[in-house]
C-alpha cells in the first residue's frame, strides 16, 4: 500500500511537471515580450494570430520594436490600416517558415528558403558570424537570438523587417 501511494505521488508529481514544463505557442510568447509589442500588434490586425497559435510548426523570423521603428516614418501606421491588411499579411507571411528550423538546421553558406508568402524567397546566411537573411529589398536582417522554442514552433529573433520584393541574391 505504501509503495503504490508513493508511485501515486510520484506520477503526480510528474505529470503536473510535464504540464507547467510545455512551452506557450509563438503568439503566446511574442505578447509576453515587451520587445514583440509592434510586431503583436501587426499580428492582430492582419488576423494572423488564431493562425500562428495553430499546430504548426512554423518557423518565425521576429523583428523587434527597434526594426519597425527603423522602417521609413509612417510605414507602421500605414500597413496597420484596415484597408491595407492585405499588403501587412503579404510582409508578416514572408517572416513564418512552415517548418520548424532550429539554427542549427540551417546549412552553413548560403541558401533560399521559401516563406509562406509563396511567391517570395529569402536568402539565409548562416556562418562562423551567426545568421543572416536577405530580404526581397536587398536590406540584410541579422538574428541576434536563435532558438526561442515554442510549443508550435521556433522564434528566431531579427534585427530589421524583411520586405518582400525581388528575388535576393544568394550566393
Amino acid at each position: 500500500m505504501k509503495t503504490s501511494f508513493k508511485s501515486a505521488c510520484v506520477a503526480l508529481v510528474l505529470s503536473a511537471a510535464a504540464v507547467s514544463a510545455q512551452a506557450d505557442t509563438i503568439v503566446e510568447i511574442a505578447a509576453a515580450d515587451e520587445r514583440f509589442s509592434t510586431l503583436v500588434a501587426a499580428v492582430g490586425a492582419a488576423g494572423l494570430a488564431q493562425a500562428l497559435s495553430g499546430p504548426g510548426p512554423f518557423t518565425v523570423y521576429a523583428p523587434v520594436n527597434d526594426a519597425f521603428a527603423a522602417l521609413p516614418e509612417g510605414t507602421v501606421e500605414t500597413l496597420l490600416k484596415p484597408e491595407n491588411k492585405d499588403q501587412l499579411t503579404n510582409v508578416l507571411l514572408y517572416h513564418v517558415d512552415d517548418r520548424k528550423l532550429s539554427a542549427d538546421m540551417i546549412p552553413a553558406g548560403s541558401n533560399y528558403f521559401k516563406p509562406l508568402l509563396a511567391s517570395e524567397r529569402l536568402c539565409i546566411t548562416s556562418g562562423r558570424d551567426g545568421v543572416s537573411i536577405a530580404d526581397g529589398s536587398g536590406k540584410i536582417a541579422n538574428v541576434v537570438i536563435a532558438d526561442i522554442l515554442a510549443e508550435n514552433g521556433v522564434i528566431h529573433v531579427i534585427d530589421k523587417v524583411l520586405l518582400p520584393g525581388k528575388r535576393p541574391a544568394c550566393h
